[in-house]
């Protein structure tokens, strides 16, 4: 047996929720090199896809509309074909987002953002194992999570900083995580394999006195950045995690062993 041939996704579709994204253009990248046909469904594409135009696609798709997301993954699914591989790596909230605290968060903001991020999430999650159960295809699903929807969040890290605690981001975060733990239940008889991965901190443009502070809280002593989510990604979207479903893979420098 050759192990390295474990990794190949020659000929496998994949789609990726929110694949213009941080996180979700490396993932597209990464699926891509190893073969996968990769469908980024978001609102607006990547530039830098440009460069690999026969492999990567895109797809205009908003997770505002979950009233009407079946109708649309069945137009999506009956172009592309069924996804062996899919993810969920968006991140959609509204103009309240960044009123979350305990001290300033108001309900409808708390709803309207927890059916943004989690209820899609879960949602076209649920969509994508049906059509694969249906087309008996033993398919991955990958949910981006959180180390906040694993532990609370550190709030040491904050101090000086206009950044805040953010209730709603751990309950998402925390559903999710869950929520797939049950799908893998589920769907684990049609050989449908659900996992979640929970990134550290992603250095994104954050100023130094946080970044400083954060170093200081993970074993790693630093942040992650977001080209080290994509070999997780294609492990569990493998042959190489064939016995690996509902688990909650961390990707963050040991923030949660300690």
């Amino acid at each position: 047996m050759k192990y390295s041939n474990k990794f190949n996704l020659k000929n496998k579709i994949a789609y990726v929720v929110g694949g213009s994204g941080l996180i979700g253009q490396e993932i597209c990248l990464g699926l891509s090199e190893f073969g996968a046909k990769v469908l980024n469904l978001d609102l607006k594409n990547n530039r830098k896809f440009q460069v690999n135009k026969k492999k990567i696609e895109f797809c205009n798709f908003n997770v505002k509309n979950l009233n009407n997301s079946k109708k649309l993954f069945d137009k999506i699914v009956k172009k592309y074909g069924v996804p062996n591989i899919f993810i969920n790596c968006s991140y959609p909230y509204n103009s309240s987002w960044k009123k979350s605290g305990f001290s300033n968060v108001n309900v409808r903001s708390f709803q309207e953002n927890v059916n943004l991020h989690m209820n899609s999430y879960i949602w076209l999650a649920r969509l994508a194992a049906e059509k694969m159960k249906k087309k008996k295809i033993s398919g991955s699903i990958i949910q981006l999570g959180s180390i906040y929807g694993v532990v609370g969040q550190n709030l040491n890290i904050y101090r000086g900083t206009n950044i805040k605690e953010n209730i709603t981001y751990s309950a998402i975060k925390g559903g999710i995580v869950n929520s797939t733990r049950l799908m893998a239940s589920y769907y684990g008889k049609n050989n449908i394999r659900v996992n979640t991965i929970c990134p550290g901190g992603i250095e994104n443009g954050q100023s130094k006195k946080l970044k400083k502070q954060y170093a200081l809280q993970v074993p790693l002593k630093r942040m992650c950045a977001a080209h080290e989510i994509p070999s997780a990604v294609v492990f569990l979207a493998s042959e190489a995690s064939s016995y690996v479903t509902g688990t909650t893979l961390m990707v963050d420098g040991g923030w949660t062993a300690i």
